[in-house]
């Protein structure tokens, strides 16, 4: 099966410090929408792992996360492409679940599901939870500088063999045009 893991907040769309608590603030980063929908024409099955702990930090409802989920795959239908599925931890930090990167959890989760090992799969995330919790599964992290990726990119000490690009729009350039292995 050939599978892509991504991140949603600073991968798929905008990032905030104040966290998406709205479908109006859910934004596509330019280019994210339709490299999907090129991995999705190529074969791919792609999935999201994001952290939400706006949910358990009160900022919004999981109905509301669901609306905000809802906008993001009709904006990808949209575009000709598809999400297969949407792992999420709704957890803060201080509640140390399992599933919350950095942590294997929602990987766990997505092999158990998918009924696939992520040996060799690409994860692609903004920052260094997403590296590390990809690599505690076997995935290939790959960083993107635009979310929280630049500052990632300056700060983080597990970046070591992790490929970097602009954005999700310049990974799946490489990865369908053969620069990057398939999984």
């Amino acid at each position: 099966m050939k599978l892509v893991i991504l991140d949603r907040d600073g991968v798929i769309n905008h990032d905030s410090d104040d966290y998406i608590k709205l479908p109006e603030e859910w934004v596509p980063i330019p280019g994210s929408l339709e490299a999907i929908a090129r991995l999705h024409r190529e074969g791919y099955r792609v999935v999201v792992a994001t952290n939400q702990s706006g949910v358990a930090r009160g900022l919004f409802e999981m109905d509301t996360l669901a609306r905000i989920h809802a906008k993001m795959l009709d904006a990808v239908r949209a575009k000709g492409g598809e999400i297969d599925a949407i792992f999420f931890c709704p957890h803060q930090p201080e509640d140390n679940c399992r599933c919350r990167k950095p942590q294997p959890g929602l990987f766990e989760e997505i092999a158990d599901r998918l009924k696939v090992n992520l040996n060799g799969v690409y994860a692609v995330g903004d920052s260094e939870h997403d590296i590390v919790a990809a690599r505690l599964v076997s995935a290939r992290p790959v960083l993107v500088r635009t979310g929280k990726g630049k500052r990632t990119q300056k700060k983080s000490k597990a970046l070591t063999n992790v490929p970097v690009y602009d954005d999700l729009a310049a990974f799946t350039d490489d990865l369908l045009s053969g620069t990057l292995p398939a999984n």
